[in-house]
């Protein structure tokens, strides 16, 4: 069999380029069944990107069928998704080992608390902490060497009286578990309380205690956050659904404890930027180099964006992403762009260590997409999609 050189070459630049990212999914709302798909991202040598599904896992052999977050363990090379199993007293938490082609096996799954929607991996991938939305809870489990889980702690809690949206915030809402920069502590954005709650970690044990408490603006829902580092200061992003506004803290570390100021505070779709009505803001994260903060909006078609069958004239509609300008000297953030996140409803995305490519589950579609990220910080063209089972909530890279 003769192979060309050009032949070759273009083989070598694919399997070089190629890169694993994992999905979960939801299931139901018309778009099948809810688990966690392993992808393929490729790069040829013409520079064409294409995304491919490898592997579906999901029944008895997977994490659920409401798998709503993925969290990859570096420590301990293990990938933990869970369940949030609307409406049951008890979701799940699921290890599984990757294969090189990306293909998941699962060897653990834990009965937990229903309703969690995130996992941190903390103490040097000693422990992982959960947040439970609907059963108003925290909890930590021990990560035996095995990288499977054991259960340590469970904190819950409850409102004297419903918050000022009252269907929204009936109870308490645990939403995102924060690992603060020195892994000394850890944030929850209460949803349900308008708190974010603050939890010491013990270094030799990798117990949690409950440290503070800080209240945000009433009804304005707190979700999710990130923390930066900068050279002279450390600051907490938070974004909050409700009231659709992103807050930036200046975060100061006593003998206490970890203590907030706030410092900027804006609404979500940009400073001076008016909020359509229904939007609802999802995820913060913020760039690898550390100089934007990313954050996306839901439910409102910002965007016309050309369609993804090249035969179909018609386009369609796409939620947005922010992208903001940090100041470093003083944490208060600037408009940088908006720009569209290729679909409807982005619940969740991440972006790859480079920093070129950010993945997008669009949960309303059941698509996920790669975005171009320019040396600008700016999003650009969409790279790549694919279809997936389900309606994605999560989609990370193995990196």
């Amino acid at each position: 069999m003769h192979f060309s050189r050009v032949s070759l070459a273009s083989l070598a630049a694919s399997q070089v380029a190629a890169v694993t990212l994992w999905a979960a999914s939801y299931g139901g709302a018309g778009l099948g069944d809810g688990g966690v798909t392993s992808l393929k991202l490729d790069k040829t040598d013409t520079g064409a990107y294409t995304l491919k599904q490898t592997s579906f896992l999901n029944g008895s052999t997977s994490c659920g069928a409401q798998s709503s977050w993925l969290t990859k363990d570096a420590w301990n090379n293990v990938i933990y998704c869970v369940d949030e199993a609307w409406g049951a007293a008890n979701g799940s938490i699921t290890s599984f080992h990757s294969s090189p082609s990306g293909s998941l096996t699962l060897f653990d799954k834990q009965i937990s608390l229903g309703s969690p929607v995130s996992t941190v991996v903390y103490n040097g991938g000693a422990a992982l902490a959960a947040a439970h939305y609907d059963t108003s809870a925290v909890t930590t489990w021990s990560i035996l060497p095995s990288g499977g889980l054991k259960p340590m702690q469970v904190f819950r809690y409850k409102l004297a009286a419903p918050g000022p949206n009252p269907i929204r915030q009936d109870v308490p809402h645990e939403h995102e578990v924060i690992l603060d920069p020195t892994g000394c502590f850890i944030v929850v954005p209460d949803l349900g309380a308008d708190l974010l709650r603050i939890f010491a970690v013990n270094k030799k044990t990798s117990m949690l205690s409950e440290s503070s408490t800080f209240a945000v603006a009433p009804g304005s829902g707190p979700r999710h956050g990130t923390f930066l580092k900068t050279a002279g200061a450390t600051y907490l992003f938070v974004i909050s659904e409700l009231s659709n506004t992103i807050a930036s803290y200046s975060v100061a570390y006593t003998a206490t404890g970890l203590s907030l100021t706030q410092v900027f505070v804006s609404g979500a779709y940009g400073v001076g930027v008016e909020i359509p009505t229904g939007a609802g803001a999802a995820e913060a994260i913020l760039s690898p180099d550390h100089k934007y903060l990313l954050t996306s909006e839901r439910h409102v078609a910002s965007f016309q964006i050309p369609n993804f069958d090249p035969n179909n004239s018609a386009t369609l509609p796409s939620d947005a992403l922010i992208v903001w300008t940090i100041d470093h000297a003083t944490g208060k953030l600037s408009n940088a762009q908006r720009a569209p996140a290729g679909g409807m409803n982005p619940r969740q995305f991440s972006v790859n260590a480079k920093g070129d490519l950010a993945a997008v589950g669009l949960q309303d579609d059941g698509r996920v997409v790669i975005l171009e990220r320019k040396k600008d910080g700016s999003f650009g063209n969409i790279l790549a999609s694919v279809m997936i089972a389900g309606s994605p909530t999560s989609v990370i890279w193995d990196e």
